[in-house]
């Protein structure tokens, strides 16, 4: 049986904060801050950098988290890269894919703008960009309104698994299948999905997965992950230390995947206590982090529903976020008042998300947002605080 309160040992804060942030960053459990910590204490060199013991202990510190995070993904470690976050790893691929004037990309109007600028910057070399629509306030998108987007031309989709506004979950099997019909290249935005719920690569056959470190995946901040299908197919937009074999003249030869892809000294501390977070994860279990995550979600989206003052947005069937308006209330205001008359971190705004805010024609949502520490007590304190905001709007 899942023992929350068995791992809320892990997260010292949760004493202090109800947190239901989660969606912007989790937080880190001792076990991955300890391998982190070991790192600076024991062992500090540079990865792939030196004959000394410090430096083989590194890399192979380093390549073991990359082995550990890829087998979570059931994802080839030759074809994982290490990135800074989900950004990094989509521009990797929007400046190193073969574009050129004339092909024509599709994305859709809930994505997180690290899933959309990068697209819609493109157009300055001539390529179209078709953005499609949710079906509705859901944010839901009809994976055949994806494939009547499609054109000859059409050389990648670009999708969301799970909307960091909605909290809907998106049929990204059933669009990577028919977009593969096409012949036309898919990438997943796995920034709210990895480590919530279960990811399996080799079965989704995406040609682009990319996803954050310090979100689901419960490691540091500056780490994220991308895996790529078919290395090959990409140009390395940076290039530099670690990424080539030999430079002769003015000619040289990269590495392959995934050194390629990691030009200078990464991140190596926050990769060790991602792999170690990882690991983490794996003992208790994905599938049972995504039903307990959910089912508080979708009990607090109930809850907040049945107050008139109260407006939810987001399908009955969601993932572990949860957005909402207090009428007569802006949604900064209400984030505030929630932190300090009850410590209950939540957040407001536009989610970087601005199209997805505007589709619901609001300025800003409230969300909170779930992750496996989250307890049934603190859906109850923020139904509590949420309810008593009634008396200010009266």
């Amino acid at each position: 049986m899942y023992d929350v309160h068995a791992v809320r040992k892990d997260f010292p804060v949760l004493s202090k904060v109800v947190y239901l942030d989660s969606t912007a960053t989790t937080q880190t459990p001792v076990p991955a801050v300890e391998a982190m910590n070991e790192y600076f204490y024991e062992y500090a060199g540079n990865h792939g950098r030196g004959a000394h013991r410090l430096a083989r202990e590194t890399t192979t510190r380093y390549e073991d988290a990359r082995e550990r995070v890829a087998a979570f993904l059931k994802a080839d470690p030759s074809k994982t890269v290490f990135t800074k976050n989900t950004t990094e790893g989509i521009n990797l691929v929007a400046n190193s894919f073969p574009f050129k004037a004339g092909d024509h990309i599709v994305t859709t109007l809930i994505e997180h703008h690290s899933n959309l600028l990068p697209w819609l910057r493109l157009q300055k070399m001539g390529v179209e960009v078709t953005i499609v629509k949710p079906e509705g306030p859901e944010g839901l998108i009809d994976p055949e309104s994806i494939e009547k987007a499609l054109t000859d031309r059409t050389k990648l989709v670009a999708v969301t698994q799970v909307s960091n506004v909605f909290g809907s979950v998106q049929a990204v099997a059933r669009i990577t299948k028919m977009t593969h019909r096409n012949g036309v290249k898919v990438l997943i935005d796995g920034a709210q999905s990895a480590g919530h719920m279960p990811v399996e690569l080799s079965a989704l056959d995406c040609d682009f997965f990319a996803t954050a470190g310090h979100k689901g995946l419960l490691g540091p901040q500056g780490t994220g992950v991308l895996y790529i299908k078919e290395p090959d197919l990409l140009e390395s937009a940076f290039v530099g230390g670690g990424t080539v074999s030999g430079v002769e003249g003015l000619n040289y030869v990269l590495e392959p995947s995934p050194a390629c892809f990691e030009a200078g000294t990464p991140n190596i501390p926050g990769v060790i206590g991602l792999g170690r977070a990882v690991e983490y994860l794996e003992d208790i279990g994905v599938f049972e982090i995504e039903k307990h995550e959910t089912r508080l979600a979708r009990e607090t989206a109930a809850r907040l529903s049945e107050m008139e003052h109260v407006e939810v947005y987001g399908p009955t069937e969601r993932a572990g976020v949860v957005p909402f308006n207090v009428r007569g209330l802006h949604a900064h205001d209400v984030a505030l008042i929630l932190d300090q008359s009850r410590k209950i971190c939540v957040r407001s705004g536009h989610h970087c998300a601005i199209p997805s805010i505007n589709f619901l024609e609001v300025d800003s949502t409230v969300r909170a947002s779930f992750a496996l520490y989250n307890t049934e007590e603190e859906v109850d304190a923020l139904i509590g605080a949420v309810s008593d905001l009634k008396a200010l709007v009266a």
